[in-house]
């Protein structure tokens, strides 16, 4: 995103996907519902987490007229609480469970850090791939 003009980042990274923006809020949403996840399941017993419409929150004000700075200012205060909770966590503590109702299933921390981690990535690659693809 590293100087992105206000029209490259509003450019949808493929036809009728989201645009940089609203990625980038995405991610911030994402991980603020991970890291609330992460701590329903190490202070109660395999919580059911309340699932969100993605694409809605995609499209509300704040996606719109935010900056991404703050987005990406909140993801790196949220990674720095997100780490020293992880860094705290015991081996026994990642095989605490959430569950998630529309998967109908209970998930490991463990494997819960690995969909996050693997989330940021494939969000990631979308906008390195639209800025190969335009040579931007």
């Amino acid at each position: 995103i590293l100087n992105l003009d206000e029209s490259q980042l509003n450019t949808p990274y493929r036809p009728d996907g989201w645009n940089v923006k609203q990625l980038v809020h995405h991610v911030a949403d994402s991980h603020m519902n991970a890291y609330i996840r992460f701590k329903l399941a190490l202070t109660e017993n395999n919580p059911t987490i309340k699932p969100y419409d993605e694409a809605a929150w995609a499209n509300l004000i704040d996606t719109q007229q935010v900056p991404i700075n703050v987005s990406l200012t909140l993801l790196h205060a949220l990674h720095v609480r997100w780490v020293a909770l992880i860094r705290g966590m015991s081996t026994e503590d990642w095989n605490r469970t959430v569950y998630h109702p529309e998967q109908k299933k209970e998930i490991t921390l463990w494997d819960l850090l690995g969909m996050y981690s693997w989330h940021g990535r494939h969000h990631t690659a979308h906008i390195t791939n639209l800025r190969q693809r335009n040579n931007w």
